[in-house]
């Protein structure tokens, strides 16, 4: 369950991009504050503070707690806009939270037992189909990750959602299928034990009627020559 983590912030006065334009000169990075039927709020926070959170990989499902207007908010990053070229934070959204809300995240899929997955062992491939899953959660009990056990599993394995442990409170927003989230696959060159048996049948009973037809032929040879004799 992620922890709620105190965010130093500052009332930004102005919108727009001068204001913004001020502030990351200033070392500091725009945001909004909105949501729970209140007007929104301009603010800062610290370049280097939030370059230190992005770092984490957690930061848009981590709860903060900010001081504005001498006033304690819980909020929930929304929204994170980059640089196209330098990567750089430019601007943060942030979802003020009221007491018993639930929130709609994207949660990190995280794979555990690697060393067990007799698949894997064989030279077999995890396909990750889905790296986040959708969830409704409380939002004071957003998970961090969502961990998938990949012990036991053979190579053509599936892990689907209804296999995954859910933490209580926390739900997959596609309710009406069983989704695949990773499988385990076969690399080219390698042929599981289900293909080499199929194909070693298969050449079995390809000899066995090439025999038969063999046979056949003979038969038939011999028929015509003790017809010839008769005549």
């Amino acid at each position: 369950m992620a922890d709620i983590q105190n965010l130093a912030v500052e009332p930004r006065e102005r919108a727009g991009k001068g204001s913004s334009r001020a502030a990351r000169r200033a070392g500091r990075i725009p945001a909004v504050v909105y949501g729970d039927k209140k007007a929104p709020e301009m603010i800062t926070i610290a370049r280097n503070e939030l370059v230190r959170l992005m770092s984490r990989g957690t930061f848009l499902t981590s709860l903060f707690e900010i001081e504005l207007n001498g006033k304690k908010q819980r909020v929930l990053p929304r929204d994170l806009q980059l640089d196209p070229v330098y990567d750089k934070p430019l601007h943060v959204d942030f979802l003020r939270l009221s007491k018993g809300a639930t929130v709609v995240i994207e949660v990190p899929v995280q794979f555990t037992g690697e060393d067990e997955c007799p698949g894997l062992k064989r030279g077999g491939v995890l396909n990750v189909v889905r790296h986040t899953i959708e969830c409704t959660c409380p939002a004071e009990a957003i998970p961090d990750r969502l961990e998938v056990s990949l012990v036991g599993l053979e190579i053509n394995d599936s892990i689907h959602i209804s296999g995954i442990a859910m933490p209580e409170g926390v739900e997959p927003t596609i309710a009406d299928r069983d989704f695949t989230v990773a499988t385990v696959v076969a690399p080219s060159g390698l042929k599981t034990e289900e293909e080499e048996a199929a194909e070693a049948e298969a050449e079995a009973l390809a000899e066995g009627e090439e025999g038969e037809e063999g046979e056949e032929a003979v038969e038939g040879d011999g028929a015509a020559e003790d017809g010839g004799g008769e005549e």
